[in-house]
């Protein structure tokens, strides 16, 4: 059996659906860590504390929701590390999706490899993504 050279085609196209089926719920995930935490520190402590854990006294919920000891009102405890964790996934999986459609369209072969790693916090699709993107770099060279 002779092979027709799309082998690399194949492969980078692979690479680059990985990318952005590694990104998109990266996107999506750390939209949700932004949203609850703007939610959760405005009404989500009320909410949550008193329809699910009536059962405990209120240190004790603050101390399962919040993570830490409970407060006086006047020094309100803020997760920031929510929104953070949330922006960096949000900027990885827009990399990476747009590195994901670069690989696919066989433009930038640096997008396309920054894109596949920022997919890396999805394990296997990202070492995935790299790996296939990398084996077809030859692909972004040849002028079609």
């Amino acid at each position: 059996m002779g092979s027709n050279g799309n082998g690399r085609r194949n492969l980078l196209t692979a690479g680059g659906v990985l990318s952005v089926v590694g990104g998109i719920p990266q996107v999506i995930s750390g939209g949700v860590l932004i949203v609850n935490f703007l939610v959760s520190y405005q009404h989500g402590f009320v909410l949550i504390s008193r329809f699910f854990l009536p059962f405990l006294p209120d240190g004790w919920r603050y101390y399962i929701l919040w993570g830490g000891p409970m407060v006086p009102a006047s020094m309100d405890y803020i997760p920031i590390h929510w929104p953070i964790l949330g922006g960096c996934f949000v900027a990885l999986g827009i990399v990476a999706v747009v590195g994901g459609i670069s690989a696919v369209r066989r433009k930038r072969f640096g997008l396309s490899l920054a894109g596949a790693i920022c997919a890396l916090p999805s394990v296997f699709l990202g070492i995935a993504a790299v790996v296939l993107i990398a084996l077809g770099k030859r692909d972004f060279e040849v002028k079609a």
